[in-house]
């Protein structure tokens, strides 16, 4: 009787089912505007707070059982193997972190890039090491001192150097095969990393290319000595390629993260940078790196099964069913629902994680391509996350600078040219 309780509300569609995130948006919003710090409230507590809410309501359902639906959720198949996925990759980019791959790769870049076209090579070199580590917090730590450096020995201005390696950042941060957005994106929607990887790859290559010209554009007539004693290793990039190489023609993502994690540790003791008896402590300093997402995941399931039972998904899917109508209308829809829930969250990989499931929904009603709804649950998220003025990646930027988000904003130009490309892509794209 309770089962058949349950699913009459997910059949029906219950507004009030919506509650717990409606707790979470308030919680986490509120502790941001009141403390002028969007991360004075940790995202995990707030999360378990909204899920005390779902396990309070619908007291017709026993404890039990409503522990037995979340439990059913959590065993589901894309959430138990995007959570193993986050580790791995934690694994592999602490390894190849410590040898040492970061420090070459910008270091090779820099020694590649003429002089005159040094801030557009930035931006292409904050892509490809962004696309590497899967994490664009990590290409704004390696490359903010850097585009600091540049803009002293030159006249650039700081703010156009480091919004240069912010949009980069972002490139990676959205289409990195090892990024958390990219593992939650294609888990969340049911399709290859790959598949994901190529359809998103030719909606925002335009966008690229026209940053590039864009920074070409702003810096020209202004030359940059480059260092000399640029030091790197070719074999400390080795690791990168082989992931990237190895993902892109459809081996195992766990055999290519663990592959590279292997690679990464040989590299870096032959180098001599990773001592033998640091081997499993830099993987596991990795690893960890990825608790909180995993952890954050795993709570918003739960949340996310409660709600689904008590018919909060399907509400939602009743309103959009009402508003929209095809392919195109339920592209917009699922774009609109991924910027609307990052501008909420400052942060995209957990606004993926909460919009994914209803993402799902709306693409298997309106019959759209998985790797389409993937693309454009990464590519909104991140848009939204390269804008926002209170998001990690600006705050962070602007910590190691000492500039300020406002003042980056006028030169990021990538987000917006992406969200520009992602528009078409909806509106001409093929069925």
């Amino acid at each position: 009787m309770k089962k058949d309780t349950m699913n009459n509300r997910e059949a029906e569609g219950r507004a009030l089912a919506l509650l717990p995130i409606g707790v979470f948006l308030v919680i986490f919003l509120g502790a941001g505007i009141l403390f002028n710090d969007f991360y004075a409230m940790p995202a995990i507590v707030a999360f378990l707070i909204a899920l005390f809410v779902a396990f309070l309501q619908n007291r017709k359902v026993s404890f039990d059982e409503k522990v037995r639906i979340i439990a059913s959720g959590l065993g589901e198949e894309n959430i138990i193997t995007m959570c193993l996925i986050f580790l791995c990759a934690g694994g592999f980019s602490g390894a190849v972190t410590a040898a040492g791959g970061v420090d070459s790769t910008v270091a090779l870049g820099l020694s590649l890039i003429p002089a005159k076209f040094v801030i557009a090579g930035l931006f292409v070199i904050a892509c490809f090491i962004s696309v590497s580590m899967g994490t664009s917090m990590g290409t704004i730590a390696a490359l903010a001192p850097i585009a600091v450096g540049i803009s002293e020995a030159t006249e650039f201005s700081m703010a156009v150097c480091v919004a240069a390696v912010v949009c980069g950042a972002m490139f990676g941060d959205n289409l990195s095969m090892i990024s958390d957005t990219t593992i939650a994106a294609v888990k969340t929607q049911g399709c290859e990393m790959k598949d994901k990887f190529k359809a998103n790859f030719l909606i925002v290559l335009p966008a690229a290319v026209l940053t590039v010209i864009y920074f070409w554009f702003v810096t020209r007539g202004v030359n940059y000595n480059v260092p000399e004693n640029l030091d790197y290793h070719i074999l400390e990039v080795v690791p990168y390629i082989v992931v990237l190489v190895g993902a892109l023609i459809g081996i195992n993502v766990f055999i290519v993260l663990l592959s590279g994690t292997v690679i990464s540790l040989i590299v870096g003791v032959a180098a001599g940078n990773i001592a033998l008896s640091e081997m499993f402590t830099v993987v596991g300093d990795g690893v960890v790196s990825m608790y909180d997402i995993t952890v954050i995941s795993i709570i918003v399931a739960c949340i996310v099964s409660l709600v689904r039972a008590n018919g909060g998904i399907q509400f939602i899917l009743n309103m959009i069913r009402k508003r929209i109508h095809g392919q195109r209308g339920a592209q917009a829809g699922i774009a609109a629902l991924a910027l609307a829930v990052d501008l909420c969250t400052a942060n995209n990989t957990v606004a993926i994680v909460m919009s994914g499931p209803i993402a799902k929904e709306i693409s298997d009603e309106f019959h759209v391509d998985s790797k389409r709804s993937a693309s454009l649950l990464d590519m909104f998220t991140s848009v939204g996350q390269g804008l926002i003025p209170y998001g990690a990646q600006l705050l962070s930027a602007a910590t190691l600078t000492g500039l300020t988000p406002f003042d980056m904003m006028p030169h990021l130009v990538y987000p917006i040219l992406m969200a520009v490309c992602g528009i078409a892509a909806i509106i001409i794209g093929k069925k």
